[in-house]
């Protein structure tokens, strides 16, 4: 007799809670945080931009993490929470 074993087991599930959105950027602090790869910063900057000048947001700030495999580092976690009201990720390539 051949018994046969199913390596598979079903995902984990777990729910998230994500941070209260805004109603509206205008006034806000903005950190936009990029991931090192090409053209990140390029993309994240052109962003800042059309935020402020079309949705009113007060100021923008770029943060760089170590490398694109990371979570940003504490020290950026930290300046955001201080710093920042919306916080905007983002990749390049």
């Amino acid at each position: 007799m051949i018994e046969i074993f199913d390596p598979t087991t079903e995902a984990a599930t777990q729910s998230i809670a994500y941070a209260p959105r805004p109603t509206a950027l205008q006034g806000k602090r903005v950190a936009l945080i990029e991931n090192t790869k090409f053209n990140s910063d390029r993309l994240l900057e052109k962003i800042g931009d059309i935020l402020k000048a079309e949705y009113g947001v007060a100021e923008w700030r770029l943060y760089h993490k170590h490398n694109a495999s990371v979570p940003a580092h504490a020290e950026i976690v930290e300046e955001v929470k201080k710093s920042a009201d919306v916080m905007v990720a983002g990749i390049g390539d």
